[in-house]
């Protein structure tokens, strides 16, 4: 049996990471769509497991915490008979330090209550102090952070208010974001310093998924067509996130930056978590 040289490794890992679809990887790479997708496979186990045994004790003061949407297989509205269970709309949850830019915790589920409280019972987990956490206006917050976190925690929500979509044609307002009018802070729990209620910073997140996932990206045909896959490819960003992308304005990854690690990791490094 051919063993796939560690170089090529390391190229099909950067080409995912960075964006690319797992059929163009392929042909980039000049390796099989089967070889492609085994290898995430192995090393998005890889990655979930570092993750998880990794980001813990974090100390952090701020915590932003959004969701953001996606689909497996089809959007809800086109699920076939049968695959209610393993296809339509699903939702990646994400924990942010907003000093490091750490990912925290992260969850894929739908949008009830029951999702929002496991996510929220990892991120307090994962924590070494109490937090300031602002989290958008999603009601099923309220009870996932009062059952996780008790009364230790200081606790705001943000709800932006949008206007009506800019452009003149129904097609210019259908790709156009609404303009975002005011926003409404709120006192949940504790005495939350309301200077840094605030979630754009893991918006911010959002459009890095979006740009470093094929599978989150609109309106294409790259999206996830198995909810394994789906997990592990996100468990591959987060580790690569923070732990190798060095981060603009830090200067170095997240994880450096919030002192879980001393040198920088490669994705030579991550390839190897799989070995």
């Amino acid at each position: 049996m051919n063993k796939l040289p560690i170089q090529k490794k390391v190229q099909i890992i950067n080409l995912l990471v960075e964006g690319s679809s797992l059929r163009a990887t392929s042909r980039i790479a000049d390796v099989s769509i089967n070889t492609v997708t085994k290898l995430l496979v192995d090393v998005g186990r890889a990655c979930e497991k570092f993750h998880d045994e990794k980001v813990r004790g974090i100390k952090a003061s701020k915590i932003q915490a959004d969701e953001i949407w996606s689909f497996v297989y089809s959007k809800q509205k086109n699920v076939p008979g049968g695959m209610e269970d393993r296809a339509g709309d699903i939702w990646t949850w994400t924990a942010l330090d907003s000093d490091s830019k750490l990912i925290v915790s992260w969850f894929v589920g739908d949008r009830t209550s029951v999702s929002a409280t496991t996510f929220m019972q990892d991120v307090a987990m994962r924590l070494a102090n109490k937090v300031q956490l602002t989290t958008d206006g999603h009601s099923a917050y309220l009870s996932a952070v009062d059952d996780s976190f008790d009364n230790d925690i200081d606790f705001a929500q943000l709800v932006k208010i949008y206007g009506p979509s800019e452009g003149e044609s129904n097609t210019e307002r259908k790709y156009s974001p609404a303009q975002c009018t005011g926003a409404k802070k709120t006192v949940i729990k504790g005495d939350p310093d309301m200077k840094y209620v605030s979630t754009s910073h893991v918006e911010r997140q959002n459009l890095t998924m979006r740009m470093h996932m094929r599978r989150f990206t609109r309106l294409t045909n790259g999206f996830s067509k198995k909810i394994d896959n789906h997990c592990l490819a996100i468990a591959l960003h987060f580790v690569y996130y923070n732990f190798v992308k060095i981060h603009k304005t830090l200067r170095v990854p997240p994880a450096m930056e919030a002192g879980l690690i001393k040198r920088l990791m490669t994705i030579e490094d991550i390839v190897r978590l799989a070995d």
